[in-house]
């Protein structure tokens, strides 16, 4: 901290004698007990935040268990193995045909939309045969961002030419800056700019 009153003053340090290497032999000299900041370097961290991709774990097994609840009780789907099955994040989608499976996929994205589960956060593969008429669909859930998507956002926080520094962290990207006020311009750009994948922002450090 800046000391700005003349009146206030470090306490009077010991002088202590240390041993100098100097060539063939030791020279002494005195220290005055205080840390010159120029053999210590270091600075304190400036403000960042961390861009992510991330889905919420806990409503999206809500919407899953929603979804099959609305399927078992549901006239048309009477008698059907229409259900979907979770395995952490890889969800699979069963129907009796193809046109059942569309109606599984709206229930299941109907209660996505509503518990606040971005569908861009799918990544939904082929359809599959198991047998007559049945199919199945693999939904693979997507975690973090991409290393080509994270250098895309890099590059553009770079290109804006505000004064702050952006690098890749994992699968997140992590911007920093002098100002508040530089990096909530950042977040307005990403936001504007980033739209086919949903993003957060999160871990903010003063």
């Amino acid at each position: 901290m800046l000391i700005r009153d003349a009146s206030l003053r470090f306490p009077e340090m010991p002088r202590k004698i240390i041993p100098v290497c100097c060539g063939s032999g030791l020279s002494f000299e005195e220290n005055d007990g205080l840390y010159n900041s120029a053999s210590t370097p270091g600075k304190s961290e400036m403000p960042s935040f961390d861009i992510v991709s991330e889905v919420n774990k806990v409503e999206l097994k809500n919407a899953v268990d929603q979804a099959n609840k609305e399927i078992a009780n549901r006239f048309d789907f009477k008698g059907s193995d229409a259900r979907i099955e979770q395995a952490e994040l890889v969800l699979t989608l069963y129907a009796d045909d193809d046109f059942k499976l569309k109606q599984v996929t709206d229930v299941f994205l109907t209660k996505c939309a509503k518990r606040g589960v971005d569908a861009r956060m799918f990544d939904t593969k082929s359809v599959e045969k198991i047998g007559g008429t049945k199919v199945k669909q693999p939904i693979h859930v997507k975690v973090g961002i991409e290393q080509e998507k994270a250098k895309s956002i890099v590059k553009l926080v770079k290109d804006s030419k505000m004064k702050v520094q952006a690098s890749i962290q994992g699968n997140a990207v992590r911007v920093s800056g002098a100002k508040k006020d530089d990096l909530q311009a950042v977040i307005q750009l990403v936001r504007k700019s980033v739209t086919d994948i949903p993003l957060q922002f999160q871990n903010f450090r003063d």
